[in-house]
């Protein structure tokens, strides 16, 4: 059976046959594949490519605007198409809407139903996540946006994220690097989470604003790990991510400041770094779990159209907590500057005058306010050796992130890397958990007066 359609005039009937194979007559060729998406303007994406006229298969997801499409037939013999498919391999990316049409099915409930899960799929399009910010203490909700075609939020999007000094950026797809494939990119601001859809809006979604973005040097792209994004957007579209502040990189350095020196025995995955540095309860880092599994199951799962809500959630969550740790991670590594700094505006000011009556004073010398940071360092490496094992590298082993749930707040705030309660020199809803330079000089002091 055979049904010829307008694709200008049934736009539903096109929904209801996602997952056919159909051939397409546009006004200047015909090719020939599976339905994978229709958006609102009646612009269709098709998998499994195949130029009839020529007999060429075309690679990935090819986008035909409604405007150049005369006619849409929905194919029968989908048993010699797959067969012709075997000839040729390609990877056929799984569709989340199964093939319902068959011979002698009421095609007005078919259409219905699938129907009803297009309109769940735009409704989605703009949506809240609740999400938990530790330095408030509570629960906001933020706004996600799915970006998946050019004609509806591309434009105002590409505006607001431009305005933008720092932005978080996260990203999905299967083995993501310069063999893999990018499916998702997500960019978080202060106020908006975007979800572009890489797979359905194509190489032009780089071309249209999103290469500037992350090419811009006045704009931080804040990253978990940039080494595979990275690789990626280099050898597959020719765009050279800079100016990234990494908070895999920036987690290792704060380790490194609160030891006095030593390096920790592997790097944190986001899911650590929020457990760590938030203190965050695991309902609210649960979605990294949801993540895991659902990868573990289907390896291709990111490129399932429409994407299930529960994994869009995940995509806007992962990429929103990139600019609180930012900051967090940068407040704990500028402590230290910060706490020498009000040393230095101290050294004169109230201390006596008479060394300051001479012009003559050795002021390159290198200042005790500065040499007392040797002795910091040293009293974090023996504060660290009593915590932590060292490995055969001399690297020292972190605290599994799961004991950490399981902490007090009592020996949380005796721990490594934290300020005793009674000299507390972060406000009392800081989740900074660095060492006070201060702190730790005044210990030192009382120690040499004690003696």
């Amino acid at each position: 059976m055979k049904s010829i359609m307008d694709p200008i005039s049934d736009y539903h009937f096109l929904n209801g046959i996602l997952g056919k194979t159909v051939k397409v007559t546009l006004k200047c060729a015909t090719f020939q594949g599976v339905l994978q998406h229709v958006d609102s303007s009646r612009s269709i994406f098709l998998n499994r490519v195949k130029n009839l006229e020529i007999g060429t298969h075309v690679p990935g997801v090819k986008m035909f605007f409604g405007h150049e499409i005369v006619n849409v037939e929905l194919l029968d013999d989908l048993k010699q198409h797959a067969a012709e498919e075997k000839a040729i391999p390609t990877r056929e990316v799984p569709t989340a809407v199964p093939s319902v049409i068959g011979r002698g099915e009421p095609l007005k409930q078919n259409i219905e139903g699938l129907n009803a899960v297009s309109q769940e799929r735009q409704q989605l399009s703009l949506d809240n996540i609740k999400c938990f910010f530790p330095e408030r203490d509570q629960e906001q909700d933020i706004k996600y946006v799915v970006i998946d075609q050019f004609q509806k939020n591309f434009g105002s999007a590409m505006m607001h994220i431009k305005k933008q000094n720092v932005c978080g950026i996260a990203a999905e797809g299967v083995n993501l690097c310069r063999h893999g494939k990018l499916s998702w990119l997500q960019v978080a601001t202060t106020s908006h989470i975007f979800l572009f859809d890489i797979f359905l809006l194509g190489v032009r979604v780089f071309k249209n604003g999103l290469q500037m973005v992350l090419e811009d040097r006045n704009i931080l792209k804040v990253i978990h790990d940039c080494r595979w994004l990275s690789d990626c957007l280099s050898h597959q579209y020719g765009i050279v991510l800079s100016n990234v502040f990494d908070t895999q990189v920036a987690d290792v350095l704060h380790f490194s400041m609160e030891t006095g020196g030593f390096l920790p025995h592997c790097i944190s995955t986001l899911q650590e770094c929020l457990m760590r540095h938030f203190r965050m309860p695991y309902k609210f880092i649960s979605f990294l779990e949801q993540r895991r599994c659902a990868v573990e199951k289907n390896a291709e799962v990111w490129f399932v159209r429409p994407l299930p809500p529960v994994l869009l959630n995940v995509l806007a969550l992962e990429t929103v907590y990139l600019l609180p740790l930012r900051t967090l991670l940068l407040d704990g590594i500028m402590s230290d500057l910060t706490t020498l700094v009000d040393g230095y505006l101290n050294a004169f000011r109230e201390g006596s005058a008479d060394p300051l009556g001479s012009t003559e004073i050795s002021c390159m010398e290198l200042p005790q306010e500065l040499r007392q940071l040797t002795d910091v360092y040293k009293d974090r490496r023996e504060r660290a050796l009593q915590k932590f094992h060292l490995n055969e590298e001399g690297l020292l082993i972190r605290i599994p992130t799961e004991h950490l749930g399981k902490k007090t707040a009592e020996k949380e705030g005796n721990s490594i890397g934290s300020i005793p309660p009674n000299k507390a020199a972060f406000p009392k809803k800081s989740y900074a958990n660095f060492v006070s330079l201060w702190d730790l000089v005044q210990d030192i002091s009382e120690r040499v007066e004690n003696k």
